[in-house]
């Protein structure tokens, strides 16, 4: 966590409103393998990570509320009593949309202040979103006693970005974000909402993401026609989601469907097993199968379910052709964002520099690279 950050941020919110406020850290994640799972039942491998949204809350007592997002110098107003969504784009609706669904739930509030900033890099694909909303439903939680477990947290972030900002999002994000555990990855069954934590030992090598520094406009909508296309596939198949099929399943159904949807209906099948050997693997101290399967994701990700982009596959492409990476893939919802990498932490900086020129040559633009570091879930900073 940046404690240069969380003093800016208190700092700001104590010279706007002269009161002691709440703190809070929700942070970012990861996800070595599973992508695209959740939101078909299956699993995934998150963790949270030290970079985050940092928030100070305290009540107002009059009759407006007031939200400061530091890192656009922008401040929406608003009434506890009339909310309503905010144009599609505005990073409000995140707030508002998660007072909503705490409204919904039949809980009450009152009118409060915050500011809040971050040192997520933006369009990384590390959920700064999530962060976002579970930083403000914690923090209304701790603020008004609202008796909130974290579970039920987690479902009013995911219904604010559902029903305010139009992301048909799983759960995975919101999870990782609120209940991550230091040096750990979570195996979570996104059914089941049960997760086991693993203690991550990658002994001489670490994760390195390279942001692309990309966000192509396709996502949000890319995002929602393929969950579409795997709630369609199961009902043909009469099950609940792409979790209970196999592949012997999906071939049965294979004339009704398009050549595209069935790639991607048995993206998420094989997907679902990477996720599941993966954690066999990372048990087994395996990290040369688990660097296979990571490889395995990301060509599942680029030729069959189509959510990757040239900037992403150059980088994984370059990975490849690197001896001391084990495993590389786009990392997120796609069409941007990073590459997650399992690299030899000696072969780091020599990689590093390589890429980035590389990178620079092929697309005349910079990418970004860092390390990181997992981490506890939303918490109240002390």
């Amino acid at each position: 966590m940046n404690t240069t950050l969380v003093n800016n941020i208190k700092q700001d919110f104590l010279d706007k409103f002269n009161q002691e406020p709440l703190m809070i850290f929700s942070p970012g994640r990861i996800n070595i393998i599973g992508e695209h799972t959740d939101y078909n039942d299956g699993f995934v491998f998150p963790a949270a990570v030290n970079k985050g949204i940092i928030a100070a809350i305290g009540k107002n007592l009059g009759n407006t509320s007031t939200v400061c997002a530091s890192d656009f110098n922008d401040t929406i107003e608003f009434s506890i009593d009339s909310i309503a969504p905010m144009d599609k784009e505005s990073w409000g609706n995140y707030v508002l949309g998660v007072i909503a669904e705490i409204q919904k739930s039949g809980k009450t509030i009152e009118n409060f202040n915050m500011v809040f900033g971050g040192d997520i890099p933006s369009g990384s694909g590390m959920s700064s979103s999530a962060a976002l909303e579970n930083s403000v439903v914690f923090g209304l939680n701790e603020l008004f006693n609202l008796g909130l477990t974290k579970t039920e947290m987690i479902f009013i972030s995911q219904k604010a970005e559902h029903n305010y900002v139009g992301v048909n999002c799983g759960i995975m994000d919101q999870y990782a974000s609120m209940f991550g555990i230091k040096n750990h990855a979570l195996l979570l069954d996104c059914r089941s909402i049960e997760a086991k934590p693993f203690e991550i030992n990658f002994k001489n090598h670490e994760l390195m993401l390279i942001n692309t520094n990309v966000k192509h406009s396709l996502s949000d909508s890319a995002y929602n026609d393929r969950r579409s296309v795997c709630e369609s596939i199961s009902k043909m198949l009469n099950i609940k989601a792409l979790r209970d099929a196999t592949e012997i399943d999906l071939q049965k159904v294979k004339d009704k469907v398009t050549p595209v949807n069935y790639q991607k209906a048995l993206f998420v099948i094989q997907e679902n097993k990477r996720a599941e050997n993966a954690s066999v693997a990372m048990q087994n101290g395996d990290l040369e199968t688990l660097g296979k399967l990571i490889y395995g994701s990301h060509d599942g990700l680029q030729h069959q379910y189509k959510v990757s982009c040239v900037e992403l596959d150059f980088l994984v492409e370059r990975a490849k052709e690197n001896k001391d990476i084990l495993g590389a893939r786009m990392m997120g919802g796609g069409f941007g964002g990073c590459t997650i990498n399992l690299i030899a932490k000696d072969a780091v900086e020599g990689f590093k520099t390589s890429v980035a020129k590389a990178y620079k040559n092929e697309f005349d633009k910079d990418c970004s690279i860092y390390t990181v570091e997992l981490s506890d879930g939303t918490h109240l900073i002390k």
